[in-house]
């Protein structure tokens, strides 16, 4: 992973609705970039429904969220749609992004070893700098760590 303090990796990758996002030009919030391996798959949805339902108070941090992951344009506008997300998913299929914020590595599930999108979480602070990192998180408990890093930046 990412170490804090140092600058965030720049990146410009479509969102669900093919706009591009570039993170220079979200200087002066705070920034959520959450890595998750797969569109509509149980833990990535309850890890951005809890987002959803947490949206409130990441709009009054003032918090741009993107929620990162390998799938396309589509399989997000579907995700997206399917749950009512108000936040933006970013498409990395070439895994840019994805392997500069070092997200992707080695997993382990039922005994077998892989490749994949590892679920972790940056926080870059107003200044494009890296303020947390989350190398393991547990989709339940994301939203309310989150806020609470991003409410010490103030």
């Amino acid at each position: 992973m990412i170490d804090v303090g140092e600058p965030a990796p720049t990146f410009t990758l479509p969102d669900q609705d093919g706009k591009e996002v570039a993170l220079d030009d979200l200087k002066g919030s705070p920034v959520v970039l959450y890595f998750y391996p797969k569109d509509d798959t149980p833990g990535c949805t309850t890890q951005a429904c809890g987002i959803r339902d947490e949206w409130a108070e990441f709009e009054a941090a003032g918090a741009a969220v993107f929620g990162i992951s390998p799938d396309d344009v589509d399989s997000h506008a579907r995700f997206a749609a399917k749950y009512d997300l108000p936040h933006r998913l970013l498409a990395d299929p070439e895994r840019q992004m994805i392997d500069a914020y070092g997200a992707w590595g080695t997993k382990k599930m039922y005994g077998k070893q892989f490749e994949g999108v590892i679920r972790s979480t940056v926080l870059v602070d107003r200044e494009g700098n890296v303020a947390a990192v989350w190398p393991k998180v547990k989709p339940k408990e994301h939203a309310d760590q989150v806020l609470a890093a991003i409410a010490d930046l103030h």
